[in-house]
């Protein structure tokens, strides 16, 4: 199962690359964090791309910061061109690691695409949820995160 609420968030080591800048924890810290799990193979991956965007503009003047991880469902998802080419055509400018070894899926005990962390600033799992009705799931805790 993901990680449980109040838990600390996971370090943010083994990317096989980073694209739009590389992130970690300490950097995070003291800034409320949203960490957005996705696949090129993931069809509602795509289709909730602008809702993501949506919240990262939207609230960035708050100083959300939104990461995006790239979670391989298969073989073919860990060829790191159509991931990028996903990345510029989603226009996805902020920070996106891609995960091909797993091993910030692991860290995160993720298994879903598309999937949600929500953190505070102090760096605590307050929210977390996964497919088609999650971001709407994450409206309330956004802004109590946001102090809204």
């Amino acid at each position: 199962m993901a990680l449980r609420l109040r838990t600390e968030m996971p370090e943010l080591k083994g990317a096989t690359e980073w694209v739009n800048g590389e992130v970690d924890k300490e950097q995070l810290l003291g800034k409320p964090v949203l960490i957005h799990f996705w696949s090129v193979s993931c069809g509602l991956c795509k289709k909730s791309m602008p809702d993501v965007l949506k919240i990262r503009d939207e609230y960035k003047d708050k100083d959300l910061q939104v990461v995006g991880i790239h979670m391989p469902r298969s073989e073919k998802d860990t060829e790191i061109g159509p991931v990028k080419e996903t990345i510029e055509k989603y226009e996805m400018t902020h920070p996106q690691a891609i995960d091909n070894q797993h091993s910030i899926v692991d860290a995160f005990e993720n298994e879903f695409v598309p999937a949600y962390y929500l953190f505070d600033a102090e760096g605590q799992l307050r929210h977390r949820s996964a497919g088609e009705k999650a971001l709407k799931m994450m409206e309330k805790p956004l802004h109590r995160v946001l102090g809204e």
